[in-house]
């Protein structure tokens, strides 16, 4: 098979779909790379680097598309790469459909089988093409939250682990999955004063037995939610459904209660976000301001690290990969893990959670493929 990597073209993306050590493994089954020029640049990888590796090196992103059966990437297709792809052949990438319905259209339109990465599952019910840039986001999410709460910055001007004498600042985590646990982890480090809110209460016990009484857990409720929130100088959304949109946890009426300069990262932006007063930003122009509370919402924040990201990132997708170069299709047929991770297949909607989010009749995986 021939399996290409082009560069990312999202706004302030800099990992890369197959690092050189991905690409050796893909050339050693045989199969042949085909890589754009400039793709690994952010990663610190030239293409001599790549060649070396076993790839050939294109000059357009058209190239890549038109010549290759599958497509590995990061982040979800631009439009004017939904375009350029094609009936019969494979994307993997993330994809983010739920709140995204132009993009969802236009992979319907192409024809293209994609499989995202965010719904591949595993043996324990895990996400495990998730979880490394969910470790990622969440360690990211204090610092991108401390640095917005200086002052010059526009918020509260408080200091996270505050100093002899002076409380340190509180942080509220929303969920106590993969990502609000790597918040908690960093904002213990720091010397926050943190909170995890969490709906399980299994989860809850294994959070406390993990952090040993270094963190507050509280079970979700709205009251819970609303005291937490009026008292926490960063917020951080860590709330997941796989492949549906997130819930609106964090109404706007509920700013009017909280600290003025108060910081909430929106880490659950990929899925629409948590708080009702998000959208999406870039790293860029990272944050803005409603009712005296400054809004953090970067949809690719593991971007901003790419040697790291994109290190961990193809560490847990090559596994995967692999087998759908190996195999084609037949991969998704023989592993539910791959078919969890089918969103799209020649025109219709396979995954439940994006169906019923946007409003697609769900065609069943193991039937289209079969048809």
């Amino acid at each position: 098979m021939r399996v290409g990597c082009p560069k990312e073209i999202k706004n302030h993306e800099y990992r890369v779909g197959l690092t050189p050590g991905a690409v050796r493994e893909y050339v050693a089954h045989g199969h042949e790379v085909l890589v754009e020029t400039g793709a690994g640049a952010g990663v610190g990888a030239d293409d001599g680097a790549y060649r070396a590796a076993g790839a050939s090196i294109a000059r357009t992103a058209e190239e890549v598309f038109a010549r290759s059966d599958m497509i590995v990437k990061v982040k979800e297709p631009q439009p004017s790469e939904w375009v350029q792809l094609h009936e019969g052949q494979i994307l993997y990438t993330y994809l983010h459909l739920a709140p995204d319905p132009e993009q969802t259209k236009g992979l319907l339109a192409s024809g293209v089988t994609a499989v995202a990465y965010e719904t591949v599952t595993d043996d324990r019910g895990g996400l495990p093409l998730l979880a490394p840039m969910s470790e990622v986001a969440g360690r990211l999410s204090i610092q991108a939250g401390a640095t917005a709460l200086q002052k010059p910055n526009g918020g509260r001007g408080v200091l996270l682990g505050g100093v002899p004498g002076v409380l340190p600042g509180k942080v509220a985590v929303i969920g106590g999955g993969v990502v609000g646990l790597n918040a908690a982890k960093m904002a213990v480090g720091l010397g926050a004063d943190v909170t995890i809110i969490e709906r399980s209460i299994p989860r809850l016990r294994q959070l406390d037995d993990i952090f040993n009484g270094r963190v507050h857990t509280r079970y979700s409720t709205v009251e819970a939610l609303e005291e937490e929130c009026f008292s926490a100088d960063v917020v951080v959304g860590a709330v997941l459904i796989p492949g549906a949109a997130a819930p609106k946890l964090v109404t706007r009426e509920m700013l009017s209660g909280m600290k003025k300069g108060a910081v909430l990262v929106d880490v659950a932006i990929d899925q629409g976000g948590c708080f009702e007063t998000s959208h999406p930003t870039t790293h860029a122009d990272p944050t803005y301001e409603i009712d005296g509370i400054l809004h953090y919402c970067v949809a690719n924040m593991p971007g901003a690290v790419p040697v790291t990201s994109a290190h961990a990132l193809n560490n847990a997708t090559l596994h995967y990969g692999l087998q759908l170069a190996d195999k084609g299709l037949k991969a998704i047929v023989d592993d539910a893990h791959l078919r969890n991770g089918l969103n799209v297949h020649k025109g219709k909607i396979t995954n439940r959670a994006v169906a019923e989010s946007l409003g697609y009749e769900l065609a069943e995986p193991k039937a289209v493929l079969a048809a």
